[in-house]
C-alpha cells in the first residue's frame, strides 16, 4: 500500500507557552479525529510530529491514523530552524519508502511546517540542503502564527507560505479545520484519481490565512511578547513569566506602546532544558516597561521575580532569604525596596 506521509514540523519556542501551546495540542488532536472519520484518509495518511525549539525531534515517528496518540507538546528555549530541517529531512530518507524498479513507494510527502519567530540559529546550509535535494519531491506549507516569523528564511524554502495573522480561538479553529480539509482532499485524490498534486492554497483565505505572495512586501512587527526563565527556589523546578505587549484602544495605528502586561506565569519540567538552546542569550528587558509581578507556580511564594547576582530569576518567600536554585548562593533580599531606582534589567527568553 502506497502511504501519504504528513509531517507537522511545530515551533515550540517559548513565545508558543500558554494559550498557543494549548490551541496547537488540541489541533494536532482534532485533526486527527476529523481524518479519522475519513475512509481515503484512514487507508493512506501517515502522521509524525517534530517539534523545535532550541533543539529539534521527531517526537512522533510516521504512523498510521489509528495507532498515532497525541503527544505532549515539549516547550524549549531557542527557533533551532535548521536542526528541525535536518531532522525532517532524516526522517524523510528514512521513514519515507522510495519508489524502485521493483516497486512503488509511498506518495511525495506533505510538510507543515508551523512558526510563530525568527531562527536563533543559522539554516542556511540545510536550506540549501532542502532546496536542492528534497523540494522538488515533496510539498511544504510553511505556516506562520502571527507576523513575527522570518518570510525572507521562508520563502527560500518553499513559494507556499500562509500567514495566520489572528490567533483568536476561532481563527486557529478555522485553521485547524483546512489543514484538515487539505489533507483529506489530497487523500481522496490519490485514492480516485491515482495521482498527487500537492495542496491547494485557494480556500485558505477562508480560514483566516493571508497567502504570502510578495516576501519582499509582507510587513513583519516587532515581538509582541516578552518570555523570561526563571526557577523554583524551593523544588529547582523551571517556570517561564509571559508578558504581552499593551495595546491602547482606539491608538494602536497612531501609538506604539512599549508596556507589557503580564499574561501568566507557567510552571514546567526539567525536559524545558533538553530543548532548549546551550547558547547564551544577550538580548535583555527592562522591568520598568513589565507590568504585574506573578507569584511562582511552583511552590506559591510570592514573588517568582527575583533576580540573583548570577543573572538570573527566582521566586521569593515573605522573609527575603533564599538560596538561588541555579547557583547555590545564599541571598537575603531587601523587601522593603521600592520604585523606579528599582527598576534592572533581566535577560529575555530566546524565543
Amino acid at each position: 500500500m502506497r502511504r501519504l506521509p504528513i509531517f507537522f514540523v511545530l515551533d515550540v519556542s517559548e513565545s508558543m507557552v500558554g494559550e498557543p501551546l494549548h490551541q496547537m495540542e488540541l489541533g494536532i488532536e482534532k485533526i486527527v479525529t476529523t481524518l479519522r472519520q475519513d475512509p481515503h484518509s484512514l487507508e493512506t495518511v501517515y502522521i509524525s510530529l517534530i517539534a523545535f525549539a532550541g533543539k529539534a525531534k521527531a517526537i512522533t515517528p510516521l504512523v498510521d491514523l489509528i495507532s498515532f496518540y497525541p503527544p505532549k507538546i515539549p516547550i524549549g528555549g531557542g527557533t533551532a530552524l535548521a536542526e528541525a530541517l535536518d531532522v525532517l529531512m532524516e526522517e524523510i530518507d528514512t521513514k519515507v519508502v522510495k519508489t524502485t524498479y521493483e516497486e512503488r513507494g509511498d506518495w511525495e510527502p506533505i510538510v507543515f511546517l508551523i512558526t510563530d519567530g525568527k531562527p536563533t540559529d543559522n539554516p542556511e546550509k540545510s536550506v540549501k540542503r532542502w532546496q536542492q535535494n528534497y523540494a522538488s519531491h515533496a510539498t511544504m506549507i510553511a505556516i506562520t502564527l502571527g507576523t513575527n516569523a522570518d518570510i525572507q528564511i521562508l520563502g527560500q524554502l518553499t513559494e507556499n507560505i500562509l500567514a495566520l495573522e489572528n490567533t483568536s480561538d476561532e481563527d486557529f479553529k478555522k485553521f485547524i479545520d483546512w489543514v484538515s480539509a487539505s489533507v483529506k482532499a489530497q487523500s481522496q485524490k490519490i485514492e480516485v484519481e491515482g495521482k498527487s498534486g500537492g495542496v491547494s492554497l485557494e480556500k485558505a483565505d477562508n480560514a483566516g490565512l493571508t497567502v504570502v505572495k510578495d516576501i519582499t512586501s509582507f510587513a513583519t512587527s516587532d515581538p509582541d511578547f516578552v518570555v523570561l526563565t526563571g526557577k523554583c527556589s524551593k523544588t529547582q523546578k523551571p517556570y517561564l513569566i509571559k508578558y504581552a505587549r499593551v495595546k491602547t484602544e482606539g491608538l494602536e495605528d497612531f501609538i506604539k506602546t512599549e508596556r507589557f502586561g503580564l499574561e501568566g506565569v507557567f510552571a514546567l519540567d526539567d525536559s524545558y532544558f533538553e530543548w532548549s538552546s546551550q547558547k547564551l542569550q544577550h538580548d535583555s528587558v527592562n522591568t520598568s516597561v513589565l507590568d504585574g509581578v506573578p507569584p511562582c507556580p511552583n511552590c506559591g511564594n510570592p514573588t517568582a521575580f527575583a533576580m540573583c547576582e548570577c543573572g538570573h530569576l527566582m521566586c521569593l518567600g515573605s522573609t527575603g532569604l533564599a538560596t538561588c536554585p541555579w547557583c547555590q548562593k545564599n541571598l537575603q533580599f531587601d523587601m522593603s525596596a521600592s520604585g523606579a531606582k528599582d527598576n534592572f534589567n533581566v535577560n529575555r527568553g530566546q524565543g
